[in-house]
Formats: C-alpha cells, sequence, structure tokens
C-alpha cells in the first residue's frame, strides 16, 4: 500500500495529471473561440454562418462534414497557438541555456570529461589543464 501512494504522489505523475486537466481545459477553450468567432468570420465571407450544421445525405444516411470542418479548424487554431506560445519560445530558451553551458565547459585533453573553462586541474584526472577564457 505503501508503494501505491508513494506512485500516485510521485512529481510526475501529478504534474502529468495537471498537464492533461489544462489541456482539456484549454482545449475547449479553443473550441469555443473557434465556433464563436472563426467559424463566424468564415461563414462571413463563404456565405455559411456556421460549419456545424453542414451535411450531405447518401440514401437516407447523414453525414455531417460540418462538424469535422470546425475541429480541424480548433485543431489547427491550437497547434498554431501551441507552437508559438509554447513550443518556440521554450526551445529558444533551450538553445540559450545550452549556449551558456556549452560556453563554461570544456573536455580535459587527458580522461576527455567535462571540466569547466576556468579549471587549472582536471577534477577527474587530476591533471594539470591551460585555462581558457570564455567567450
Amino acid at each position: 500500500m505503501q508503494g501505491f501512494k508513494k506512485f500516485l504522489l510521485q512529481g510526475n505523475l501529478v504534474q502529468l495529471a495537471v498537464a492533461v486537466v489544462i489541456g482539456a481545459v484549454f482545449a475547449n477553450l479553443i473550441t469555443a473561440f473557434t465556433e464563436g468567432f472563426v467559424t463566424p468570420l468564415i461563414g462571413i465571407f463563404g456565405g455559411v454562418p456556421t460549419f456545424g450544421d453542414l451535411y450531405f445525405e447518401i440514401n437516407g444516411s447523414r453525414f455531417l462534414y460540418g462538424a469535422f470542418v470546425d475541429a480541424l479548424v480548433s485543431f489547427l487554431i491550437t497547434a498554431t497557438i501551441l507552437y508559438f506560445l509554447v513550443v518556440l519560445p521554450i526551445a529558444k530558451v533551450m538553445e540559450r541555456f545550452a549556449r551558456a553551458e556549452e560556453a563554461t565547459t570544456r573536455e580535459c585533453p587527458h580522461c576527455f570529461t567535462e571540466i569547466s573553462k576556468k579549471a587549472t586541474r582536471c577534477a577527474h584526472c587530476t591533471s594539470e589543464v591551460v585555462p581558457t577564457t570564455a567567450v
């Protein structure tokens, strides 16, 4: 029982649960925005007030392709917002951190482990090394 409790209270599991809930709420927000604003704007130019009402029939079977169009527009808006407001900024921040970390370390010429550029002696093999200046 203790192991199960530990599993449930793990940081990763809690973070994942929060992310799923926020993602679901965000998806609902984007869907409401799409159906409330974007679809009517497109309808102004296309002459269709809402796509959700569009369908065609074959032998009495109704195919609601308008609902698919609404979902597709909602997906594209969600993907665009996530890319430009989350993925792209985080990628740039991670790139900066990588460059900053890269600029402060170097490889020991004797044992090939990472050491500070300011180091005069390798902490791993204790060989003397010439310090380099950070650029």
